[in-house]
C-alpha cells in the first residue's frame, strides 16, 4: 500500500471521537446510583475506587482501540477466532448477553427515573420513551453516518457533564476529605458490594468490546504503518481526554453526595438524592441533575445497543437490525419497572452483575494485545502488560470477595 503523504493526512483532532462514544458507558445511570449511594452512606471513603477504576479504564480502552487499529478486527471477532468451537463461542456470547441485559436495565431505568423527576411520568412509560429515542439515535450508527452518531453522543455527554457538575459549583467539596478518600480501604460487606458496583459501572465490559469496533467504523482498516502510527497517537489523546472527563463526572457524583447528602434520610435512592439536592442546593441544580440523568440514560442505552449488535456479529456472525435488538432488550427493563421493583436497587445490582463480566473481556484483550504474532511491533510493552495483569487481579479479587460475602449474607 502506498505511503500516505503528509498533505493527505487528516488533522489529528479530526481523528478524535470514538473514545468519547465509549466513554458514555462510564457515565451511565448505573454510575449515578452506585456513586450517589457510596457518597451518601460512606462519605469520601470510596473515592479511591473511582480513581483506580478510571486508571484501569484508560489503559484497557486504549488496548481495545489499539487492537482494532492494528489488526482491523474487533475484540469479539478476535475472541471468536481463538475459541475452539461453536459451543464455546455460544457460551462466551451467552455471558456477554447477560452483561448486556444488565447494562440495558441500568440505562433504561435511569432514563425513566429522570423523566419521572422532570415530568412525573410513570416509570414504565418513561422507560418506553427512552427506548424509542434511543432507537432514533441508533439509526445514525453505521459507517456512513458514524460522525453524526458521534456528534449526537458527544452532545449528550456535554449535557451530562453540566448536569452532574453543577452541584459542586454551588457547594465545593472538602479538600481534606477528598484526599483522605484516596487511601484504599473498605468498611464491611456493603462497601464491598458498592465497590464492585462502582467498578462494574466504571469499567464496562461492553465498552471494552465496543471501542475496537468504533475505531474500525470510523477509520476503516489499514496496513500502512504510517497511518497506523498516526491513529495510535490520536487514539491515546482521544482515550485520555474522554476518560478524564468521564472520571471527573463519576468522582463529582460521589463527592456531591458526600458533601451535600451524607446523613440525609432517603438519599440511598436516586429520587431521594434528587429531592435532597433540591433542598440543599436549590431547584435549578436539582433540575440540571435530572436533565443530566436523562441524557445519561438515552446516550448510554444507544451506545449499549450498538455494542450488543457488534458483539453478536463478531462472535456468532449473526447480524440483526439495531432497532430489532433495541426492542428485544427493552422489554425486560420495562417489565421490571412495571412490576414495581425498586429502581435504584435494580441499578446497583445490575452494576454488580456487570463487574462479573469484566474478566471475560479483560483477560482475552490482555492476551491479544500482548501477542507479537498478532500485533507485531505494536504489541503491549512491559509496563502495559504488568498494569493490565494487576487490573485483572484486582477485579477478580474484588468479585471473589463479593461472592463470599453474598453467600454469607453480609452483602
Amino acid at each position: 500500500m502506498l505511503e500516505t503523504s503528509k498533505k493527505s493526512r487528516p488533522p489529528r483532532l479530526m481523528l478524535l471521537g470514538p473514545a468519547f462514544v465509549a466513554a458514555i458507558a462510564y457515565v451511565d445511570p448505573g454510575n449515578v446510583a452506585a456513586n450517589l449511594t457510596a457518597g451518601a452512606k460512606y462519605g469520601y471513603l470510596l473515592v479511591w475506587v473511582l480513581v483506580m477504576a478510571n486508571v484501569i479504564a484508560v489503559m484497557i480502552q486504549y488496548q481495545s482501540a489499539k487492537l482494532g487499529v492494528v489488526t482491523g478486527r474487533t475484540l469479539p471477532q478476535t475472541v471468536a477466532t481463538a475459541l475452539p468451537g461453536r459451543r464455546s463461542r455460544l457460551a462466551y456470547w451467552g455471558q456477554a448477553e447477560v452483561v448486556a441485559a444488565a447494562t440495558d436495565l441500568a440505562e433504561v431505568v435511569g432514563g425513566a427515573i429522570a423523566l419521572k423527576l422532570l415530568f412525573g411520568l410513570p416509570l414504565w412509560i418513561g422507560g418506553l420513551i427512552v427506548g424509542v429515542v434511543s432507537m432514533l439515535i441508533l439509526t445514525l450508527a453505521n459507517r456512513q453516518r458514524q460522525r453524526h452518531f458521534e456528534t449526537v453522543v458527544i452532545g449528550l455527554l456535554a449535557v451530562i457533564v453540566v448536569g452532574f457538575l453543577s452541584g459542586l459549583a454551588v457547594n465545593p467539596p472538602e479538600v481534606g476529605g477528598l484526599l483522605n478518600g484516596m487511601i484504599p480501604r473498605l468498611d464491611g460487606g456493603e462497601t464491598v458490594l458498592l465497590a464492585a458496583s462502582m467498578l462494574g459501572a466504571t469499567v464496562m465490559p461492553h465498552a471494552i468490546c465496543l471501542h475496537s469496533g468504533l475505531v474500525i467504523d470510523r477509520h476503516g482498516r489499514s496496513d500502512d504503518p504510517n497511518r497506523i502510527a498516526t491513529l495510535l497517537r490520536s487514539t491515546r489523546i482521544d482515550v485520555v481526554v474522554a476518560l478524564i472527563i468521564a472520571g471527573t463526572v463519576n468522582i463529582a457524583l460521589l463527592v456531591l453526595a458526600a458533601t451535600s447528602l451524607m446523613g440525609v434520610e432517603g438519599t440511598d435512592t436516586i429520587e431521594g438524592a434528587h429531592a435532597a439536592v433540591g433542598a440543599a442546593l436549590g431547584p435549578v441544580v436539582a433540575a440540571l441533575f435530572a436533565i443530566g440523568l436523562l441524557a445519561s440514560g438515552i446516550a448510554s442505552t444507544s451506545v449499549g445497543s450498538y455494542a450488543g449488535g457488534m458483539i453478536m456479529e463478531g462472535l456468532l456472525h449473526v447480524r440483526i437490525p439495531m432497532v430489532v435488538r433495541r426492542s428485544a432488550t427493552l422489554i425486560p427493563a420495562v417489565v421490571i419497572l412495571a412490576v414495581g421493583v425498586d429502581p435504584t436497587w435494580a441499578l446497583i445490582v445490575s452494576q454488580a452483575v456487570l463487574s462479573f463480566g469484566i474478566p471475560f473481556a479483560l483477560i482475552p484483550l490482555r492476551r491479544f494485545t500482548g501477542d507479537r504474532r498478532r500485533m507485531g511491533a505494536y504489541a503491549d510493552g512491559r509496563a502495559l502488560r504488568v498494569g493490565s495483569a494487576v487490573a485483572v487481579a484486582l477485579v477478580v479479587a474484588l468479585n471473589a470477595a463479593l461472592l463470599v460475602l453474598m453467600f454469607a449474607g453480609e452483602a
